[in-house]
């Protein structure tokens, strides 16, 4: 794959999922959940490196934060799954630190901030689909939290709509390694092209 991936800057947008304090940062409410697998693969580092490479080279950088009105008024009544642990927690309430995008990757001038992420795909809810298109853009490169949940939802979605997806594994993490390395092992072959962020980079 790598030895005859060659992406056009103009036609790739990096996609940043939910690099909030939430996760990222000591004292988010999830950090503790995801901060193992972080450390292991170093997502952190690598996603700043590789998004700062990115930009330079002509790609679209995109954000796509979580946020939710106090007292989450979006949601159904009785939330259940991952979202019923984000409402107990209290987690991505708009204006709130927990909700900010980390400061290392703080949106520059040309980023795109993507709006209405209310759920787990970020095309589902939010602007996402009608920017890639009116862009011209042609593949999307994912990264970000959680490894199988909101980016692997992203990744099934942009793949059914018929971008090529890539997604950077050393990028991700989930709340546990096994559920990280199952679906990188046995999900993320079917539905994009799994490489390090180093690979896309010498593709781009």
């Amino acid at each position: 794959m790598t030895d005859t991936l060659k992406l056009d800057p103009a036609k790739t947008a990096v996609v940043l999922i939910e690099y909030q304090n939430e996760f990222a940062s000591e004292g988010g409410v999830l950090h503790g959940a995801v901060a193992p697998v972080m450390d292991k693969t170093g997502m952190l580092a690598n996603t700043v490196a590789f998004v700062d490479s990115a930009r330079a080279a002509g790609a679209t950088i995109m954000h796509a934060p979580i946020t939710f009105s106090a007292g989450y008024n979006e949601l159904t009544r009785h939330p259940y799954g991952i979202l019923k642990g984000v409402v107990d927690g209290n987690a991505f309430v708009k204006g709130s630190w927990g909700a900010a995008i980390i400061d290392d990757l703080t949106p520059a001038e040309t980023d795109i901030v993507i709006e209405g992420k209310r759920g787990l795909d970020t095309f589902a809810s939010t602007n996402l689909d009608f920017i890639l298109r009116s862009k011209g853009i042609e593949t999307i490169v994912l990264a970000g939290f959680l490894t199988n949940c909101c980016v692997e939802s992203t990744m099934r979605s942009g793949y059914e709509a018929g971008f090529r997806v890539i997604t950077l594994t050393d990028c991700l993490a989930g709340t546990s390694q096994e559920e990280h390395d199952n679906a990188i092992t046995f999900d993320y072959p079917m539905f994009s092209h799994p490489m390090e962020s180093q690979d896309v980079l010498a593709a781009l």
